[in-house]
């Protein structure tokens, strides 16, 4: 159950990071605009089911639970003013992952693709 709600939450993700990517493939549909218009406002929940999930499932795909736990963070910046004490670190953090955000946002989609089969 937990490596299906992983899964849904590295589509979903890996759509909200990798927009800008996804949209240049898309062309003229705008369907990933369309999809990440419905999933904005569940940025901060993907983000914190990706962290939460990705250190539940942590040891049975190393690297994929990196990545994920990752996404999570560049998808929970927005959040990073409402906890003083980590707030350094994380703006740190998210600062030097912002570069990568689509790299990151569309090996979060494959990765939840491939975990679905």
């Amino acid at each position: 159950m937990i490596e299906l709600l992983l899964a849904i939450a590295n589509i979903t993700g890996g759509i909200l990071l990798g927009l800008t990517t996804l949209d240049k493939w898309d062309g003229a549909s705008d369907f990933f605009n369309k999809i990440a218009g419905f999933l904005a406002p569940f940025d901060t929940v993907i983000g914190l089911g990706l962290i939460i999930l990705a250190f539940l499932e942590f040891w049975d795909g190393l690297i994929f639970n990196v990545v994920s736990i990752l996404g999570g963070i560049l998808l929970l910046t927005h959040v990073f003013s409402k906890v003083p004490a980590l707030e350094a670190t994380l703006y740190k953090i998210s600062d030097k992952l912002m570069p990568f955000k689509a790299i990151i946002g569309i090996a979060l989609l494959i990765i939840g693709i491939l975990q679905i089969f």
